[in-house]
This record gives C-alpha cells, sequence and structure tokens, in this order.
C-alpha cells in the first residue's frame, strides 16, 4: 500500500510539520502564497513572540551598535578618517557574506526532518509566505548569535583597533540589507535603482530561485555567474 504523501496543515503551527515532508519540502517551500498573513510557527505563545518583529526594530537595535564599535576602534587610536575607511571595508565585506549566507546556507537542499525545519526557519518561509511582514527582517536574538562567529572571525583577520570599526561596518551592512529588503517587498517604488533590485529580487522569489541572490546588490551574482539571464528583449 502507498502512503499518502505529508500535507502541511497552515491552519496549525506550521514548524515542526514541515520536517515531515522529506524529499517533497523544496517543491513545496518554493510554491510561494502571495498573501500579508503568515502562518503560526508555533503553539508556545512566546516562542511565536520571537519570530515575529517589526522592521524599523534592526536599524532601532543595531545603529546604536555600530556607533559604539566605531567609537571603541578611535578611542584604540584609529584616526576618523581610518575608522570610516575600516567602516567602508566592512560594508564590502558584508556584501559577500550577504551573498554567500543566501545562497549557501540558506538555500541549502534538505530532506531530512531537522534539515527542512531549520531551513524553514532561517529562510524557507520567506520563500513560503513572501508578503508575511512581520517575519521577512531577522530577529534580533536570532542576529546575535550569528554575529558571535562573524565577530571571531573579523577579530583574527583585523587588528584589534580596526576589527570593532570594521565589524560595524559589516553590522552596518547587515542593516542596510535587512532595511533593503523589506522596501523590495513593501515599498513600491517605480523607476531608478529601487525599481531595478525589486525586479531583480522578485524574479528570485517567483521565477528563478537558483539564481540572484544578492539583496543589497547583484555584484557577487556578476562575478559567481548566478545573475538570471534576461528575457529576450529585455534590457
Amino acid at each position: 500500500m502507498v502512503s499518502k504523501p505529508f500535507t502541511v496543515d497552515l491552519s496549525k503551527p506550521v514548524v515542526f510539520q514541515v520536517g515531515h515532508l522529506g524529499e517533497a519540502y523544496e517543491k513545496w517551500v518554493n510554491q510561494p502564497i502571495v498573501s500579508k498573513d503568515g502562518p503560526r510557527f508555533f503553539a508556545n505563545d512566546f516562542c511565536e513572540l520571537l519570530t515575529l518583529t517589526k522592521w524599523w526594530v534592526i536599524p532601532l537595535v543595531w545603529l546604536p551598535a555600530v556607533c559604539w564599535l566605531v567609537s571603541v576602534s578611535i578611542q584604540r587610536g584609529l584616526t576618523s578618517t581610518e575608522a570610516a575607511s575600516a567602516v567602508i571595508g566592512g560594508i564590502f565585506i558584508w556584501t559577500l557574506l550577504e551573498y554567500c549566507l543566501h545562497r549557501f546556507l540558506f538555500h541549502l537542499k534538505t530532506t531530512s526532518y531537522w534539515g527542512n525545519t531549520l531551513n524553514y526557519l532561517l529562510h524557507g518561509c520567506h520563500h513560503k509566505h513572501p508578503l508575511d511582514r512581520l517575519r521577512l527582517v531577522f530577529p534580533p536574538a536570532a542576529t546575535a548569535i550569528l554575529c558571535v562567529p562573524v565577530w571571531t572571525v573579523f577579530r583574527l583577520l583585523s587588528t584589534y583597533s580596526i576589527a570593532p570599526a570594521l565589524f560595524g561596518g559589516g553590522l552596518l551592512g547587515y542593516v542596510i540589507y535587512d532595511c533593503t529588503h523589506y522596501y523590495l517587498h513593501h515599498g513600491k517604488p517605480s523607476k531608478g535603482y529601487g525599481h531595478i533590485l525589486k525586479r531583480y529580487h522578485l524574479n528570485h522569489h517567483f521565477k528563478a530561485q537558483n539564481k540572484g541572490f544578492g539583496i543589497t546588490s547583484s555584484i557577487w551574482d556578476h562575478v559567481f555567474g548566478t545573475f538570471p539571464a534576461p528575457k529576450v528583449g529585455e534590457t
């Protein structure tokens, strides 16, 4: 007797359901539901609350941290010009990190129960419900956890005085990324760079999920050959 394929019941908390999809998970998660109302994640109210974040929380929480990190570098001997250069360098490093995280972690192919579950929490939920306003930006608690290994790498690869400003630049790049990402889904740019970015990003969601991994810039998609090919007649 052939068993019936597992079906996710969106009227119930979904996080601990998606793992049961197995090999069908990738196809399911890339069939978006275009609705502003996302599903409930957890039965527990506190766990559910931790998954909900308004976009303005990101700059409110992290911009003061960026300023503090830059001030630490200046206190350790950097001039204002040197600190600004370190911040710019950190932003540039973030663009590569943004691309790599999106391509190699967020779009890692999974089939196991816990692999599917973790992928859904990290990024799959956004592809399934791309207009869910409260689950588009990263919750600060999750970002803080990811900051630990990133800070460790920055500290190992730079000097005692440069590391805070360099990391602050990376953190500023993240803030720009999350705010830009929110705008691309919920803003309405009609022309200019914003319009180009929105079209490029929505193509990733609705046409070619294996292309277009940059958010704030398409530079690394061009470098690594993952920029989506334009349609015939498209400029």
